[in-house]
């Protein structure tokens, strides 16, 4: 029988590493636009979100939206969209993504606050949807196709 992960390769999938936080988030490494960061897979999140500190890093043009986010202890937060973005996890690639843009002190605080690094955003179900995700606890992977 084979195992989870040649079963998936075999299918198509792109396997990418997760690496655990002191927090037990699981962070990953991405590019949006051309341009490399780090992220929290968040399984809850609806949508991935950036700072708007980090807006310009990765090239992101954005409106004004009348979305308020909530989340990470916080609520009714300003948020901006910035729509049609480009998406790559190691040989995975997804075009047309929308990015919320909000204020990320409070995790990235938190974060800090648990001795673990901050990050430039969170990757949420937008994206596992978007790649039919598999997540591998077990082995601290994640499989898109």
């Amino acid at each position: 029988m084979a195992s989870l992960r040649e079963f998936l390769l075999d299918k198509g999938y792109s396997r990418i590493r997760l690496f655990p936080t002191p927090t037990n988030h699981l962070e990953l490494k991405a590019k949006i636009n051309g341009t490399e960061g780090s992220f929290i897979l968040d399984t809850g999140a609806s949508s991935s979100c950036i700072g708007f500190e980090f807006a310009a890093h990765f090239g992101l043009a954005s409106e004004e939206s009348d979305v308020l986010a909530a989340g990470a202890g916080a609520i009714d937060m300003r948020t901006e969209l910035s729509q049609n973005n480009h998406l790559k996890i190691g040989k995975w690639e997804m075009n047309g993504l929308d990015i919320v843009l909000f204020d990320l002190s409070n995790v990235n605080t938190a974060l800090e606050n648990h001795n673990a690094q901050a990050v430039h955003g969170i990757l949420g179900a937008d994206l596992l949807n978007g790649g039919r995700a598999i997540i591998d606890y077990q082995y601290n992977c994640l499989y898109l196709r």
